[in-house]
């Protein structure tokens, strides 16, 4: 199978759904970010230190999600192919909050604002939280742009889990630096 196919190179491409688009529609800017946050997810992994094997069944889980939530992003509303799209349920947002929780039962009790640096592992994570809030900010934006108003109950859970996600990754960051023996730079006014 070629990886090519020059069918993007007028600046259109497919949703998963089928539809022909400009690579520059909403779709493609919220799918891009998931993309990109998948990508620097998969980095994290790479740097994790060796105290953080026991995390790693999380973040494959928290990538196989992010498929998902790509997937459904690429697919149009009124799509009969958004039936067949795997989507975030809540026992999977629950999973992540038990993940926060059990990485927060290790971390020293928070008391002020972290500047995000670090260990490289802790300062990628910060990175992939930056862009899970802008994934959000981009996944509300299409679900505004594309008419479908109040989030519909499989984007509700997408865009509850990125919202944990984000909470996830700086918990982790916190835990990155604490394994490695890295104090947390706090910041003072």
């Amino acid at each position: 199978m070629k990886i090519y196919s020059g069918g993007g190179d007028q600046g259109k491409t497919s949703l998963y759904s089928g539809e022909r688009v400009a690579k520059s529609h909403p779709y493609l800017e919220a799918g891009g970010d998931v993309d990109e946050l998948n990508s620097v997810i998969g980095g994290i992994k790479a740097l994790l230190p060796s105290d953080c094997s026991h995390i790693m069944p999380d973040i494959h889980q928290i990538q196989s999600n992010l498929m998902k939530i790509g997937a459904y992003i690429a697919t149009t509303r009124n799509s009969p192919a958004l039936d067949k799209v795997p989507k975030i349920s809540e026992a999977e947002i629950k999973n992540l909050e038990t993940a926060i929780d059990t990485l927060q039962n290790d971390l020293p009790q928070l008391t002020g604002f972290i500047v995000p640096n670090g260990h490289i592992s802790a300062v990628m994570t910060h990175i992939a939280r930056t862009i899970c809030r802008r994934t959000e900010r981009h996944v509300v934006a299409l679900s505004l742009q594309v008419g479908v108003g109040e989030a519909p109950k499989h984007l509700r859970y997408q865009l509850i889990y990125l919202n944990r996600l984000s909470d996830y990754l700086f918990t982790l960051a916190r835990y990155c630096n604490h394994v490695t023996g890295v104090s947390e730079d706090l910041w003072k006014t």
